[in-house]
């Protein structure tokens, strides 16, 4: 965390690797066309001049600036619709609000195995807008149609909420990657541009999130959920029609094969060798003659050492003579050297991945934060204040500091660490770790003050507002947004900077792999701690009487977990290897 970025691809490897894509170099003048092997919509070489870069940047951004108000105008006030609307019960609501979060964020890995193996990342990115429209329809049903009928209203939910959470996992994966798909990392002054889209990006993201916040949380309060989901779902149609559009402004990348299947032929074509002796002599293991990679949309990648025990897939048997015809070789018992190192890559990945799963906590809490502001004094002179409307601080907290990095931290860092981009994607997610831990003791701080005043109000045997005004809960809510633009945005220039070619949308799925199991994991929490702490005269740590409860040590836990994986973030970055 304190030294400079760590060296997924391995130390023998370049930071640029040497030979190009399957694509080739095009025939004509070579400055003409991108050296990355992106193709333009017809499938020729993409022109450096008409294509790409920012002109191309703009509709995907304002495609995912509509998809994020439509993904955060159902996410934001989901759980305030669940206890008013569904009459759950606090644990429920909570539970089920990070259960349907997850959902969305596990869906990628299906939306990036399709992006990288078949499809491609510009198709993937076009969803089905089905979700939207039954969770829409769920919002405005009457509660029964007739007294034989299934209850619309009990069965809309679920399946809309399904469904989204399905359409989504095309775009989440997708659209970073085929984003920086723009710039040609080759290029010097394309590379450095790239670093600045993914603040733009993650910008693009909040705006969307800052409009759900305030607009939409207010429409679905005060005037009618039917028009509230609706509205996200005009925006999501408008998203994808804005980013068709502009088909022929951007650049492709073609899909390499699945990636999951290479992996699985890596570790069975090893496992069978498992009695066979490494070469010393790296270049004996098996590789495609000539520049190009077996893997259409990858770069050929250099031999590392560690993990010796998948170069095994690369050895040359008696069985598997690579004298033969390339065609006759069966890849499940010989692999090459590209398809090895790319198994090898997403092996150092993991453990920094994993420590994501306990900082996305920070995010997975809102649910509880709204159920702490919906006891809190919500009214400022005149105006309500709806509970849900509070993470607009969070918003606007990325909304300034996210365009700002680079002309600010950017400059600041630089002097401190010595690098030209200022911090390292190591150091960026270090320090969201830091903040996400000054969220949940901030969290933790607000509710002791409110219970004691609750307390002192004699207001604990009734399930009513305690006079502590909700802004209180403003800093909670601005620390995640800190998080999230060191973090988050760290997490996806690690997984884009550091994975093979034909990896990218499955790495950055990975990353979003980790916001489920942190989503998937506050839920489980949640119910345990109900399960352990209610009983024996005790009302639990969070009844549906929040005064009667202790929310403020479930936010103390939360804080201990992530000092925890600070410490063991630290280990992972600094360690030798990773």
């Amino acid at each position: 965390m304190t030294g400079g970025s760590i060296s997924i691809r391995g130390t023998e490897e370049p930071s640029l690797p040497l030979l190009p894509l399957l694509h080739g170099t095009p025939s004509q003048d070579n400055e003409q066309y991108t050296f990355n092997g992106s193709v333009d919509v017809r499938g020729k070489p993409a022109s450096k001049k008409h294509t790409g870069k920012w002109r191309a940047c703009y509709s995907i951004l304002g495609g995912e600036f509509c998809c994020s108000m439509a993904y955060y105008g159902v996410g934001t006030n989901l759980v305030t619709y669940l206890t008013k609307v569904q009459k759950l019960s606090n644990v429920a609501a909570a539970s089920n609000d990070n259960l349907w979060q997850g959902t969305c964020y596990l869906t990628p890995l299906l939306g990036a195995f399709l992006a990288d193996s078949y499809w491609g990342r510009h198709r993937t990115i076009v969803v089905s807008l089905v979700g939207m429209i039954l969770l829409a329809l769920s919002a405005i049903v009457p509660a029964r149609i007739d007294s034989v009928v299934i209850s619309l209203h009990d069965t809309l939910p679920s399946l809309g909420l399904f469904l989204t959470a399905l359409g989504f996992g095309g775009i989440f994966p997708c659209i970073p990657t085929f984003g920086a798909d723009q710039f040609d990392e080759t290029d010097g002054v394309e590379k450095e541009q790239k670093q600045l889209y993914y603040n733009w990006y993650y910008f693009a993201v909040n705006s969307g999130s800052f409009i759900a916040s305030t607009v939409l949380v207010w429409v679905q309060d005060n005037y009618s959920w039917g028009l509230g989901f609706g509205i996200p779902t005009m925006f999501s149609a408008a998203g994808v029609a804005g980013f068709l559009a502009c088909m022929k402004l951007y650049r492709y990348q073609k899909p390499g094969g699945s990636a999951l299947t290479r992996i699985c032929q890596v570790v069975a074509a090893a496992t069978r060798k498992v009695n066979v002796d490494v070469p010393t002599d790296s270049s004996l293991l098996y590789e495609m003659p000539g520049e190009e990679s077996a893997i259409i949309g990858s770069r050929k990648l250099m031999h590392t050492d560690g993990l010796k025990f998948f170069d095994r897939a690369a050895t040359i048997t008696a069985s598997n003579n690579a004298t033969s015809i390339d065609e006759t070789i069966d890849p499940w018992k010989l692999c090459t050297v590209t398809q090895v190192e790319e198994l090898k890559i997403l092996a150092r990945m993991l453990p920094v991945f994993l420590t994501g799963i306990i900082f996305n906590t920070a995010q997975a809490s809102f649910p509880l934060f709204i159920e702490q502001g919906q006891v809190m004094d919500n009214h400022i002179d005149r105006f309500w204040i709806p509970p849900a409307s509070l993470t607009t601080f969070n918003c606007l907290c990325i909304l300034i500091l996210a365009p700002a990095y680079k002309k600010v931290v950017v400059p600041v860092a630089s002097r401190i660490t010595g690098m030209k981009q200022g911090l390292s994607d190591m150091q960026r997610i270090g320090i969201g770790m830091v903040f996400a831990m000054l969220s949940m003791v901030s969290a933790a701080l607000v509710e002791m003050v409110r219970l004691d005043i609750a307390n002192n109000s004699g207001l604990v045997n009734r399930s009513t507002m305690v006079p502590m005004s909700i802004l209180w809960q403003a800093p909670q809510y601005m620390f995640v947004g800190v998080a999230k633009v060191f973090g988050v945005v760290g997490f996806i220039e690690f997984a884009y900077e550091q994975s093979p070619d034909a990896m990218r949308s499955l790495c950055q799925a990975c990353s979003l792999i980790m916001v489920t199991l942190a989503s998937y994991f506050v839920s489980v929490i949640l119910k345990i701690i109900n399960s352990v702490t209610v009983g024996k005269g005790s009302h639990g740590w969070i009844p549906d009487n929040l005064n009667q409860g202790h929310l403020d040590q479930l936010f103390w836990l939360m804080a201990g977990l992530q000092l925890m994986n600070l410490i063991a973030f630290a280990y992972c970055a600094t360690s030798e290897g990773a």
